[in-house]
């Protein structure tokens, strides 16, 4: 690290469980973020100002006025832009050092293949299943850890799934995939704004626990927070063996998760 870096990131240096160590391997990680939205807002600002040296910021959707109450990466004059173009444009004015690539779509198949393949880490910031299981089966083939977070309404919640460990559950462990699936959206049942705000950071806080290698990572607790009474809960769960994705069998129909 040069001076700058060493003035910039000292805060996180003087940490003894992190370290000159800790960051270098910031600046050397790359780190995917499905979704430029409510929780991808935090999470990478946090990314980009903590030194992640590459984030790539994948989302079709562009930016709208009733993004604006929440999704703190976009500006009432960027309304418009896409979010991964809006994205990259202030998370390169958080930090200049941080590369920063934005894909203007919707990951899936290949696309979503390759994008997970490359990189070290992989947030869920999006906000429905189809694309939170597609994550899911991507980063348990490729073995790549995975931060989840969801915000609705005043309920959120995070948690880690980590198939680099063998006895780490994966998403779909814990919420099977069915057709029947409710799928509850912030433009039709609203969201607390810093709600958002609260799971992303705890986001990005799991990511870089993950890359420098310190402290406890949330893998196999699912942490709940009622903003309402802003009382948190933990729930433990365990991998399920005959997960379809990460099961003893994978690929054949899940019984439901153990309770």
């Amino acid at each position: 690290m040069n001076d700058q870096q060493l003035m910039r990131y000292a805060r996180h240096i003087l940490l003894d469980e992190f370290g000159v160590e800790g960051q270098e391997k910031l600046l050397a990680a790359r780190v995917l973020i499905v979704g430029a939205g409510g929780l991808g807002s935090p999470a990478a600002s946090y990314l980009a100002a903590a030194g992640v040296g590459q984030i790539v910021l994948a989302d079709d959707d562009d930016v709208d006025l009733g993004n604006l109450q929440r999704q703190i990466l976009h500006t009432t004059e960027r309304l418009g832009w896409p979010k991964a173009d809006s994205g990259q444009y202030m998370l390169q004015q958080i930090n200049p050092e941080v590369r920063v690539t934005p894909l203007v779509e919707r990951l899936e198949g290949q696309a979503m293949e390759d994008a997970v393949a490359q990189a070290d880490l992989v947030l869920d910031c999006c906000d429905n299943f189809a694309t939170r299981h597609a994550v899911n089966r991507a980063c348990v083939k490729h073995s790549k850890p995975l931060v989840s977070g969801a915000a609705i309404r005043f309920s959120g919640q995070v948690s880690v799934y980590d198939s680099r460990q063998p006895q780490s559950p994966c998403y779909h462990c814990l919420f099977p995939e069915t057709d029947g699936a409710q799928e509850l959206r912030c433009a039709t049942t609203g969201v607390l704004g810093p709600l958002v705000g609260i799971i992303g950071s705890m986001q990005a806080a799991e990511a870089i626990k993950l890359i420098a290698g310190m402290g406890e990572p949330a893998v196999g607790r699912l942490l709940c927070l009622d903003a309402l009474s802003m009382q948190w809960q933990t729930v433990r769960f365990k991998r399920d063996p005959s997960c379809a994705v990460c099961g003893d069998h994978p690929g054949q129909t899940a019984a439901a998760p153990p309770t």
